[in-house]
């Protein structure tokens, strides 16, 4: 098992390895496992690069994100014009159904609502929004809504956990409750936790999946 040290030192270079991402704009210190960054980027994506970047090294048990972003003056846009373009993106992305998310922008922060059908559409239209320039942060409280009811949510999620070469599906807990799903037992990464989810998601009539599987190694 790794020591706080070893992941700090794993989770710097790692930063220092990705091409988007200057690590010496971001600090970090660990904790049990549980990794804090800190710092201040010029881009919401670095932002999200820096989080994806640390929760993909082993030993990783939790990221708890604390960078802040700041943009120079030359590309500090207005509300007005960061909603146009979120509007745009989200229009242009055809994963994103038409006039079903709505867009408000605060002071940098884009905040989604509305209501989908599918959890890939909920996360195109952020993926789609949290790039563009001007953005400080992004909200995403779309949710999940299907006319069809759950039928055998537990089985075909276990079978496509099963499928799955990434995912150990005999150490996975599934308990459906109507259209919630909560995800129990032991993973052995980040990655795998989220593919996890992934899966439960995928299940028709799922429109919240609480995620407890616990990251050991």
């Amino acid at each position: 098992m790794k020591t706080d040290v070893e992941i700090r030192n794993d989770v710097l270079d790692e930063l220092a390895w990705q091409p988007a991402i200057d690590e010496t704009e971001i600090g970090v210190t660990v904790e049990k496992g549980v990794v804090t960054l800190t710092g201040t980027v010029d881009s919401y994506a670095k932002k999200i690069a820096a989080e994806k970047a640390a929760k993909s090294v082993k030993g990783v048990r939790a990221v708890a994100e604390d960078i802040e972003v700041k943009y120079g003056t030359e590309y500090k846009k207005s509300d007005k014009e960061i909603a146009k373009a979120a509007a745009d993106a989200l229009k242009w992305n055809y994963s994103v159904p038409d006039d079903k998310v709505q867009i408000k922008v605060d002071n940098g922060w884009i905040y989604l609502s509305g209501e989908v059908k599918w959890e890939y559409q909920k996360d195109a239209a952020k993926s789609a929004v949290e790039n563009l320039l001007g953005v400080r942060g992004v909200s995403n409280s779309i949710t999940l809504k299907q006319s069809i009811e759950p039928y055998q949510v537990k089985e075909k999620i276990k079978k496509a956990l099963e499928r799955s070469a990434e995912i150990e599906a005999q150490n996975i807990n599934v308990i459906v409750d109507g259209h919630k799903v909560k995800l129990r037992g032991k993973v052995h990464s980040w990655t795998e936790k989220e593919e996890v989810r992934r899966a439960a998601y995928l299940a028709p009539g799922v429109y919240e999946v609480d995620n407890e599987l616990e990251v050991t190694y």
